[in-house]
C-alpha cells in the first residue's frame, strides 16, 4: 500500500491554492464539482452511443486494457460534457497552467470510460508522452482532468496516479509504494499535470463498472490528440457560443498565423 496520498479539496477553494497543490504533487482531486443533475445528464446523453461501443477481451500485450468501454467524441455526443469542459475551475486552472506557454489552450481528448470487472491496471504514463520533442520533465503541454461519473475507489478502477513524479527526470520508475489509487464520490473531479504518471486501475470487484469522463486540455499551437475537427460535425461546431468554439480548437492560433482559414469558404461564398 502506498504511503503517499493524492491531495483534496472543496470546490470553493481558490484558483490559487489549487493550483499550488498541483504544482508541488501533480495531482488534485477537487470534491463534488458537478451536482447529481448535471451527472445523470451526461450519463443520459451518453447512454444511447455507449451502449453499442463492444467490450473486448483483454490482450496483456496492449497499452489500453480490456474490459473496458471507450468513447471519443463527447463534445458532438453531450452537450453538458461541454459546459464540463468549461468548468469555470477548469478554465482557471487551465489559464494558470497553459497560458504562460501559448496565447490560448485547448481541448485535446474528450473520452468516456468505464473499466468493468477484471479490467488489469493500464501501464503507467504521461498525457505529454504523445510530444517526443522534448525529454521529461517538459515544459507544460497538458492539464488532464477525470470526471467521476460513479464513485471510484481503490477496488474499482480508480485512476492510478504517482503524486511527484511530474518533477522526475525521464528513466526515473515508479515502485508500487508510490502509486496512488484515486478515490473520489461521483460529480468531484481529478485534475493531473501532463508530466504525472498514471493510468487507469484494476477493477477487482465482482460487478461494480467505474465511470469516469476525461477531458485533457493542450497548448494552442500542439496538435490535438483527437482531432476535433473531426469529432463533431463542422455546422455543428461552427453554431456553438465563440468561446465554446476556441476552447475545442476552432480558431486561429496567434491572431491569423497558426490555423489560418478564409471564413468566407466555410459559410460557403
Amino acid at each position: 500500500m502506498s504511503s503517499k496520498t493524492i491531495p483534496s479539496c472543496g470546490p470553493s477553494t481558490s484558483a490559487d491554492e489549487m493550483y499550488a497543490i498541483l504544482g508541488r504533487d501533480g495531482c488534485l482531486v477537487v470534491r463534488d464539482l458537478a451536482d447529481s443533475d448535471t451527472i445523470r445528464q451526461v450519463q443520459e446523453e451518453l447512454s444511447e452511443p455507449f451502449a453499442r461501443i463492444a467490450v473486448e477481451a483483454d490482450d496483456p500485450k496492449e497499452f489500453y486494457p480490456g474490459n473496458t468501454r471507450r468513447m471519443t467524441a463527447l463534445m458532438h455526443r453531450s452537450k453538458t460534457a461541454r459546459h464540463l469542459m468549461m468548468n469555470p475551475v477548469v478554465e482557471q486552472l487551465g489559464n494558470r497552467h497553459l497560458s504562460r506557454n501559448s496565447k490560448k489552450w485547448q481541448l485535446n481528448v474528450s473520452a468516456a470510460l468505464e473499466i468493468g470487472p477484471g479490467t488489469r491496471d493500464q501501464i503507467l504514463h504521461r498525457e505529454e508522452d504523445l510530444y517526443t520533442f522534448w525529454e521529461p520533465p517538459r515544459p507544460n503541454l497538458i492539464l488532464a482532468s477525470m470526471w467521476a461519473i460513479s464513485d471510484f475507489t481503490a477496488e474499482n478502477g480508480g485512476t492510478q496516479i504517482v503524486p511527484g513524479s511530474h518533477t522526475w527526470q525521464a528513466g526515473r520508475k515508479a515502485t508500487p509504494d508510490e502509486v496512488v489509487r484515486a478515490e473520489m464520490s461521483s460529480g468531484s473531479v481529478l485534475f493531473w499535470l501532463g508530466g504525472t504518471l498514471h493510468g487507469g486501475g484494476a477493477n477487482v470487484t465482482k460487478g461494480d463498472w467505474r465511470y469516469g469522463v476525461i477531458l485533457t486540455y493542450t497548448l494552442g499551437w500542439l496538435r490535438q490528440e483527437e482531432n476535433q475537427h473531426l469529432s463533431i460535425p463542422l455546422a455543428e461546431a461552427l453554431a456553438l457560443p465563440p468561446a465554446m468554439r476556441s476552447r475545442m480548437g476552432f480558431d486561429q492560433e496567434y491572431d491569423g498565423a497558426l490555423g489560418f482559414y478564409d471564413e468566407s469558404v466555410l459559410l460557403g461564398d
